[in-house]
């Protein structure tokens, strides 16, 4: 079976934020992707240094207007999108007034990672994947970047498994070396819990929630794995090839890089029909 429909849910994009080896990848594998014949969606967070003006954002009514409960607050999700024109496609912006709009990044102005970190991947995963709902589009594979969407893989499987818009799609996770240094709150997993996620779905993550703890949640439920880095930490390695499940090296080259991920998609399709 031919991967034909791929969903990119990525952390950082640019140029609506500063280059890194995350936000290149987050530009450049969807076009390149694309560019092979298959169709993309794009996703990534409204950080708050993202210029809407100056790149264009506009609000898309119809898919807003939702509330997500996580904690039991309501938080009502905003849908914005921007066009790359020259490379025939759309970016769509998952956004919220306490967790994205007067907010930087992941940090604060001094550098400090927000506290609600993990509150704000849970919105963010849920965000995406609701909004793919509203949309009517069934992604083949799901790919996943940066430790903001580590949570989606989970609840592909656990949380939205019977949805018609996901029972046939497959997840992949690229880990990075840019992960974060403070541990989640301590109800974190109480957070995650959704539909049907239960304490026993999140049993291979030990408390406190660090970002390895995090990535092995993400490994647990996917389909496949991507080294996106150099310098990935060794036990996050080991614990992928444990799973028994497609891994990819780091690759030398973005055209290889590239081409690893497009025969991946095919892979994870085909080993689990």
């Amino acid at each position: 079976m031919s991967a034909k429909k791929v969903l990119f849910i990525t952390q950082e994009i640019t140029p609506y934020v500063p280059e890194s080896e995350l936000s290149l990848i987050g530009q450049n594998l969807p076009q390149a992707i694309q560019d092979k014949g298959r169709e993309i969606r794009t996703f990534m967070p409204k950080w708050g240094i993202i210029n809407e003006r100056r790149n264009q954002l506009h609000e898309v009514i119809r898919l807003s207007g939702m509330n997500l409960i996580i904690d039991d607050t309501d938080h009502p999700l905003i849908i914005k999108v921007a066009s790359v024109q020259a490379a025939r496609r759309q970016i769509y912006f998952i956004d919220n007034d306490d967790y994205f709009q007067h907010r930087l990044m992941t940090t604060d102005e001094n550098g400090n990672e927000y506290e609600d970190n993990g509150e704000r991947a849970i919105f963010y995963a849920r965000g995406v994947l609701e909004t793919v709902k509203k949309l009517r589009w069934c992604p083949d594979v799901i790919h996943c970047h940066g430790w903001m969407s580590a949570v989606v893989p989970l609840y592909i499987k656990k949380a939205y498994y019977d949805e018609p818009s996901f029972r046939d799609s497959k997840v992949v996770f690229s880990i990075y070396d840019n992960g974060f240094k403070s541990n989640f709150v301590e109800n974190f997993n109480e957070q995650l819990k959704f539909k049907d996620v239960t304490s026993d779905d999140l049993k291979m993550m030990n408390s406190p929630v660090n970002y390895n703890e995090l990535c092995k949640l993400a490994m647990a439920y996917s389909d496949g794995v991507v080294m996106n880095s150099e310098n990935i930490d060794t036990e996050l390695i080991e614990y992928a090839k444990s799973l028994n499940i497609p891994v990819v090296e780091n690759q030398q080259g973005f055209d290889a890089y590239a081409d690893a991920c497009n025969s991946l998609y095919d892979k994870v399709l085909g080993d689990n029909e």
